[in-house]
């Protein structure tokens, strides 16, 4: 859990290490912070010490960090700070809405139009909901949770010929979100491959190929037909978002995301808040929770508990399109001293050369303003994924 923190700072000298092998493989000395309560109140307030301990930290990866025998405080450069008059996440007073998959897509018109109207709802009232009886083999999604631990399992040198070199390469694993501009490093390690429109994998480890393939064929058919949906729940014709978006050349990326244990969780991050760039995220997981989402302007935790289903969340491009009918969910991934959480989103967007901007229709039939200026989605990405996550302020670049 995210707590809230005051703290006062001591200055120590701290002894740093020129290993000329650390140094020859990329590795670095990183501050070691102990923290101590010092008062106990709804505020916790602890000191952190600069500890002379120095431990070796390969910045491409939290999980080797994660596994170090001796490692019982994180790194100074992990410690997140969190807003002192933000209230800690609470657990869901509601339940998360559910949208049968199979009654959305149902030919009887009466049962469609139901749960088009529950749809709706939840992408007003939440940017979030499960999807269920979605047609995508749970011996399939198993297997992709399965293949991703593998891959994350591999040694150094075999993940490293996949390492973040830019945020438009098709295959990409590193650390934290962006290192070259991340204040603090988060606890987590990724994998980002581009499955669609062009189909990339990583060839390590064996099976991952076909795995991938199956499964992005599987929830592109998914994400279509939510789209659909959704699109005549905004009032317009039930193509119309896949016909303007150009979907059957959608940009489609797979992201993996390994949470390992952390020996401080209350002082880490796994992912700060933030909202997603694309359409719609289906995401899965371990069955491990770490998830919170921002509810009424409150963070609240996350549990998957219906088997076999995808949690759903609204992106940017939603909110663009809809002309903020819909809005995009904020959301944040927390860490656990225990056990590691590992998810896989799958990030579902327009066309990569498409300019996203309000439908027209909704302009002109509703006579509203245009909230959004145009702008290439693959644009939109390469602005997110190069800077830091920062909640939504990526939409306010784009703003009218």
């Amino acid at each position: 859990m995210i707590g809230s923190f005051h703290w006062k700072k001591k200055t120590k000298k701290v002894a740093f290490t020129s290993n000329p092998f650390l140094s020859r493989v990329g590795w670095q000395s990183i501050l070691c912070t102990s923290y101590h309560n010092i008062h106990a109140s709804p505020i916790l307030h602890v000191v952190p010490t600069l500890a002379t301990c120095v431990y070796p930290l390969k910045m491409n990866s939290v999980k080797a960090l994660a596994e170090s025998p001796d490692l019982n405080h994180i790194p100074s450069i992990y410690a997140y700070s969190v807003n002192s008059t933000e209230l800690p996440a609470s657990d869901l007073q509601d339940a998360i809405p559910t949208i049968d998959f199979s009654l959305l897509t149902s030919a009887d018109p009466d049962l469609r139009s139901q749960m088009i109207r529950e749809l709706d709802t939840a992408c007003k009232d939440w940017g979030f909901f499960q999807v269920i009886n979605h047609g995508v083999p749970e011996a399939l999604m198993n297997k992709v949770i399965e293949k991703s631990a593998e891959f994350f399992d591999l040694t150094d040198d075999e993940k490293n010929e996949f390492e973040d070199k830019g945020v438009l390469d098709p295959i990409r694993y590193g650390t934290s979100f962006n290192t070259k501009k991340d204040g603090i490093l988060y606890w987590r390690d990724f994998l980002k491959v581009i499955i669609h429109p062009d189909f990339h994998y990583p060839n390590k480890p064996s099976g991952f190929r076909e795995v991938l393939m199956e499964y992005s064929k599987r929830t592109r058919e998914v994400v279509k037909g939510l789209l659909s949906g959704i699109s005549t729940s905004l009032g317009l014709d039930q193509a119309y978002v896949e016909k303007a978006l150009k979907l059957e050349s959608s940009l489609q990326i797979l992201v993996v995301n390994l949470y390992p244990p952390c020996p401080q969780p209350e002082l880490a991050m796994g992912l700060p808040p933030h909202s997603d760039h694309g359409l719609l995220t289906l995401l899965i997981n371990n069955g491990v929770s770490g998830l919170q989402i921002k509810h009424k302007g409150k963070w609240v935790n996350v549990n998957n508990d219906l088997p076999n289903s995808f949690l759903v969340n609204t992106a940017d491009q939603h909110q663009i399109f809809s002309n903020e009918k819909y809005k995009s969910v904020e959301h944040r991934a927390i860490v656990n001293n225990a056990v590691k959480r590992l998810s896989v989103a799958m990030a579902n967007g327009p066309s990569p050369d498409t300019a996203v901007e309000p439908a027209y229709k909704l302009l002109t039939e509703e006579r509203c303003k245009r909230a959004y200026n145009p702008m290439k989605y693959k644009e939109y990405v390469e602005m997110q994924q190069s800077n830091k996550l920062d909640g939504k302020t990526c939409l306010d670049k784009v703003r009218v």
